[in-house]
């Protein structure tokens, strides 16, 4: 049976990684279905928005995240919103994996040190990949 995944990633707080998050999201589609494909977009809309846009996206990811049964996310790249989307799944008992290119990234002791949260440092993205076949039960 496929897995939900929602993918968390920076959007607003800076878009460095967004080609890695496109590779690793069409990765997980090739077994699974990624809620939150728009995140590896290139082309996504940085614009400001309305609050009215902001709560119709505060509603719809919190649905998706409730509804997943893991959240992915890549966390070189620091971001307020991701931060919120691990605590979030994190209270909701829905398993948190989290990655991170540990020659451009220190992650936030509030990460490393929570235990229910999965790190994996890598050095080349190659490196990822088994580790999301294990994550998803994919080997």
């Amino acid at each position: 049976m496929k897995k939900t995944v929602y993918f968390a990633g920076s959007i607003r707080g800076g878009r460095e990684d967004a080609a890695v998050y496109k590779r690793m999201i069409d990765y997980i589609n090739m077994t699974d279905i990624v809620f939150t494909e728009h995140i590896g977009l290139e082309s996504l809309n940085l614009k400001t928005r309305t609050k009215e846009d902001d709560v119709h996206i505060y509603e719809r990811d919190t649905e998706w995240i409730r509804t997943s049964d893991v959240l992915i996310a890549d966390c070189t790249n620091p971001s307020h919103g991701v931060g919120y989307e691990l605590a979030y799944a994190e209270a909701r008992n829905i398993p948190v994996h989290i990655f991170y290119d540990k020659s451009k990234a220190n992650v936030s002791a509030m990460l490393n040190g929570n235990t229910r949260f999965k790190l994996y440092p890598y050095e080349r993205e190659a490196e990822i990949y088994p580790v999301l076949d294990n994550i998803l039960g994919n080997k």
